[in-house]
């Protein structure tokens, strides 16, 4: 008989197939091995903030060397937070690839699944000005008995709710599946899954949810149309933002790019990476995980007048196709080992797709409201003109952790 293992992830929606039964089978890391021990579960958490930011630039590269023209826009932590939880069910060289391919070669099961639910924790928060939100949630169909001890760590690790659901029935369970992204998200991400293969037995979906204010907000009065240009003699309209104040700011010369962040409320900034004119492949390329120390180095306390793009863009992408090419095959194909999810079942992730949505205006990410004035010091302010391709990232300060990476190369999303 052939089935299905379907998985969503936020952003994104993974299915897979099934065959034959496969006895033999180790167990999941246990629930009562993993305990916080402080010190060290900050470490490991720290480590993998590096890592996942490391694999954050990789993925962007391949997708904007795929790409050079269009937008990208992901979340890092979103598609590692589920392949993470999907090693849970792996072993062998299938979970071997997911590691390397994700680098968390180096760490153990357990230091893995301790530093995701650290990292999770800390970022999780709903406040007045800021909320961060993620979370996991398995839709099962009761044909397909998993293992126990695969819940327990997926609820106790990853926070993941297990939903049952009727997949003899995929039009109404594609729509109630939907329907509940939707909520999670405030309707921001609508209609994740646009078909569930015939046969499905469990579909896993992450998702992701973030809405903030601007530390000081940007003025709409001071909104204006002006060019942003797609190539030397190509531009587009665009509602330009403006501000004057006061921000970390500076330039980088290995990378040949001005570095400025901008802060939100609470702990989370975006920073904003503008390349000289022609080196936007040459930034790509030579993006690494410690970028973050040493542009602290180089940025002080500056006056700028900042003109950034008002934006509402998205992106959608094939993760098995992009994964695949960088070495993450085998969780795909039929000789994948997921059998610590369900002994009996010979599991593959069919599909992976990843969907993601950025609206930043004057207020930040949604709306909120207004914030009081700004002293300046007496001094020349900087410009700062966001008016062609630039990289943005989307990171919590304390750990430090990227939670978005993009690249806006046309801001109007045409």
């Amino acid at each position: 008989m052939h089935l299905t293992l379907g998985l969503g992830l936020f952003l994104a929606g993974l299915l897979t197939t099934d065959g034959k039964q496969q006895p033999t089978v180790s167990s999941p890391t246990s629930v009562s091995k993993i305990h916080p021990q402080g010190w060290k579960e900050q470490r490991n958490a720290r480590d993998l903030t590096r890592r996942n930011m490391e694999f954050g630039f990789k993925l962007l590269k391949k997708l904007a060397t795929s790409s050079p023209r269009k937008n990208v826009f992901f979340s890092p932590l979103s598609i590692s937070t589920a392949f993470s939880l999907l090693c849970l069910g792996a072993q062998d060289s299938t979970l071997a690839e997911i590691k390397k391919g994700f680098n968390f070669t180096g760490m153990s099961e357990r230091e893995l699944h301790q530093a995701f639910r650290h990292v999770l924790h800390k970022l999780n928060r709903e406040e007045e000005d800021v909320k961060l939100r993620f979370g996991n949630t398995l839709f099962m169909d009761q044909k397909l008995k998993p293992q126990q001890k695969f819940l327990r760590v997926a609820k106790n690790m990853y926070n993941a709710d297990v939903l049952p659901a009727n997949f003899h029935n995929l039009e109404h369970t594609q729509k109630e599946i939907n329907e509940y992204i939707s909520q999670k998200t405030h309707g921001r991400i609508k209609n994740l899954i646009n078909s569930i293969d015939p046969g499905t037995v469990m579909l896993l979906t992450n998702y992701i949810y973030f809405r903030a204010r601007w530390q000081r907000e940007f003025d709409p009065k001071e909104t204006r149309e002006e060019d942003f240009f797609l190539s030397s003699n190509k531009t587009v309209k665009v509602p330009m933002m403006f501000r004057g104040g006061l921000y970390d700011m500076g330039y980088d010369k290995q990378l040949s790019c001005t570095v400025l962040e901008i802060p939100y409320q609470g702990n989370l900034t975006a920073t904003f990476i503008l390349p000289d004119k022609g080196k936007m492949r040459q930034l790509q390329q030579n993006l690494q995980a410690d970028i973050f120390g040493r542009w602290k180095k180089i940025m002080t306390k500056r006056v700028v007048n900042v003109r950034v793009p008002r934006i509402h863009i998205s992106g959608t992408y094939n993760l098995k196709k992009t994964l695949s090419q960088l070495g993450i095959s085998k969780i795909f194909e039929e000789h994948g080992d997921l059998t610590r999810i369900s002994p009996y079942r010979s599991l593959k992730v069919g599909e992976a797709v990843h969907k993601a949505e950025l609206k930043m205006d004057e207020k930040g990410t949604e709306g909120a409201a207004g914030s009081g004035a700004e002293t300046l010091p007496m001094e020349k302010p900087e410009d700062v003109v966001m008016n062609r391709a630039y990289l943005m990232m989307l990171y919590d300060t304390t750990m430090p952790s990227m939670v978005f990476l993009g690249k806006i190369s046309n801001p109007s999303g045409k």
